[in-house]
C-alpha cells in the first residue's frame, strides 16, 4: 500500500467517525439578528404586552428566527409553553398568564382545545403566542369559531433572507461553536448556497464536523467541497 493510499485511507475513517456536539446557540435578544425581513416580527415581539391583538402568530420557513424570538417571548412575557390536545391543561394555562403554542402546523392541536385557549386569553387579558411555517388558512381548520379567531388574529410573516443577513448568520453560527472565519469565506459562501436559513445552518454544521473529523481549520476549500457535496444530494434527490 502506497502512502498516499494508506493517508486515504485514515482521512477515510476519521470522517467516518461519529461525531456529535451539542452547540447551544446564542438565543438572548442581543444576540438576535434583525434584519429588514425580520424587523416586523422582533418590533412585535418587543411590544409586549402591548399587542394589537391577545394572539400573534409568527410565520416563516425552518431556521428563520422563530424559534428564537418564542424564546424571548418566553422569558419576557414568563409565558408556559403548551400543546392544545385534550387534558394538558392548556386553557387553564391560558387563563393564568401568558402562553406559547410552537410549530402549530408540524406539531398538530385539537381544534376544540385551541379554540378554548383563545377564549381563555380573550377573556383574561394574558397573550398567546404561535409559531409556524405556514399561514393558519393553510393548516385546514374545519371548526368555524376557530377559524374565526384565528382570522382576528395578528399575523407577522419572516421573509426569505439577503446576501447580508445569511453572511450575518453564517458567522453568528460559527460563534455560537466558538469558531471564527475570514469574511471572504462567509462571501464565498453566500455567494453559492440555497438562500435559507436551513441551507445556512446545514452548511455551517457539515463544515463544522468535516474539519473537526480532518483536524483542519476552516477553508475556502472545505467550504468548496461542502457546498459541492450539498449541490449534488440537491440533484440526486
Amino acid at each position: 500500500m502506497t502512502e498516499a493510499k494508506k493517508i486515504a485511507g485514515r482521512r477515510n475513517a476519521a470522517e467516518q467517525l461519529p461525531l456529535v456536539f451539542e452547540h447551544g446557540a446564542a438565543s438572548g435578544r442581543d444576540d438576535l439578528l434583525v434584519s429588514e425581513r425580520l424587523a416586523a416580527a422582533v418590533s412585535l415581539v418587543d411590544a409586549w404586552p402591548t399587542w394589537p391583538s391577545p394572539v400573534v402568530i409568527l410565520t416563516g420557513p425552518a431556521g428563520s428566527g422563530k424559534s428564537h424570538l418564542a424564546q424571548i417571548y418566553r422569558e419576557t412575557a414568563e409565558a408556559a409553553t403548551i400543546t392544545a390536545r385534550p387534558g394538558e391543561g392548556a386553557s387553564e394555562r391560558a387563563a393564568e398568564g401568558p402562553v406559547l403554542l410552537e410549530d402549530a402546523d408540524r406539531a398538530g392541536f385539537d381544534e376544540v382545545e385551541l379554540f378554548h385557549v383563545i377564549n381563555a386569553v380573550r377573556q383574561h387579558g394574558t397573550t398567546l403566542l404561535i409559531t409556524s411555517r405556514s399561514f393558519p388558512p393553510s393548516w385546514n381548520v374545519a371548526l368555524p369559531d376557530l377559524a374565526s379567531r384565528l382570522k382576528a388574529a395578528t399575523v407577522v410573516e419572516i421573509g426569505t433572507p439577503d446576501e447580508d443577513l445569511l453572511g450575518q448568520l453564517i458567522t453568528k453560527l460559527f460563534a455560537d461553536r466558538q469558531l471564527y472565519i475570514d469574511d471572504k469565506i462567509v462571501s464565498y459562501i453566500v455567494q453559492r448556497m440555497e438562500r435559507s436559513f436551513s441551507a445556512a445552518q446545514t452548511v455551517v454544521d457539515r463544515m463544522d464536523k468535516l474539519a473537526l473529523a480532518r483536524r483542519v481549520k476552516i477553508t475556502r476549500g472545505l467550504a468548496a467541497e461542502v457546498l459541492e457535496t450539498l449541490e449534488t444530494a440537491q440533484v440526486r434527490e
